[in-house]
């Protein structure tokens, strides 16, 4: 348990959303956490499919025709990086919110911390993991799980593995009116086709494979199992109670989901259009 157990934290469990919303409804969270003193864990999945692209990351990476063919959806964001294919199925996504006078100033300090329950709860599933051991050189930078691995944040498994280990989980945080959110993916199960055919690329999925590994690789465990483990770890590590979203929570992610995060301004170009009356 963290020394940020004493104060007032939710755990939810969310339902499988769009992707716009599921953006949405963390700066929702972020605003909860400053006017309600209620910070928020969650553990989600995304209805459809999405490709979530980085923040700075560029619309021409992305294979447009794949993407409408396959029926996936593609958002933008706050945090950089590289796009990540969110399948699901395969993937398994978490939220933390908290205030940034609550939480270490160094970044990297952050990321020690906000990373305690992903690798608990890795472990719990009976995945060996833990922060890279050494760097590697990206294979294809627009994608978040084909580019360079850095021992600060990326999480791989085996660990003891050592070098050779592969990339099991991606995390990202941005601050954002006096909060940090720090969200991340964790691959369950690995979809290399898909992965590698919403980018305009020719790596092949034999490379992404390769690269990176999944929860039922190496522990074999159910879907369900896998992440009821993470959003257990995630309760006790703050001590949270379970809860869900208000309904003016939800409403309100709604109007920004359709503003900005599912809005083609924000997605091709980093534009956010204005909100009625502004």
């Amino acid at each position: 348990m963290t020394d940020l157990a004493d104060r007032k934290w939710r755990l939810i469990r969310d339902d499988p959303r769009e992707g716009p919303l599921q953006m949405a409804l963390e700066e929702v969270a972020a605003r909860t956490a400053l006017e309600d003193d209620l910070r928020t864990v969650r553990v989600y999945s995304w209805e459809p499919s999405t490709l979530s692209l980085g923040y700075r990351q560029d619309a021409e990476t992305v294979d447009w025709a794949y993407c409408e063919r396959e029926g996936i959806d593609v958002t933008r964001r706050q945090t950089g990086g590289g796009g990540i294919y969110h399948d699901r199925y395969a993937d398994i996504s978490y939220t933390i919110v908290a205030p940034t006078a609550e939480v270490p100033g160094d970044l990297m300090d952050c990321y020690d911390l906000f990373c305690e329950p992903v690798l608990g709860g890795l472990g719990r599933m009976g995945v060996d993991a833990d922060f890279a051991a050494a760097e590697r050189d990206a294979i294809y930078q627009p994608a978040c799980y084909l580019r360079d691995i850095n021992p600060a944040h990326d999480v791989v498994a085996p660990a003891s593995a050592g070098a050779d280990a592969r990339k099991v989980s991606g995390n990202a945080q941005y601050r954002r009116r006096d909060v940090v959110i720090q969200h991340g993916s964790i691959s369950y199960d690995l979809e290399p086709e898909r992965h590698v055919g919403v980018f305009e690329t020719d790596v092949s999925a034999e490379t992404f494979a390769d690269r990176v590994t999944s929860v039922r690789e190496q522990a074999g465990i159910d879907r369900a199992a896998a992440v009821d483990a993470l959003a257990d770890v995630l309760g006790e590590w703050c001590d949270a109670d379970e809860g869900d979203w208000r309904p003016e929570e939800v409403a309100a992610a709604r109007e920004l989901a359709e503003r900005k995060f599912g809005n083609e301004a924000w997605i091709r170009e980093r534009e956010v259009p204005a909100a009625a009356g502004d």
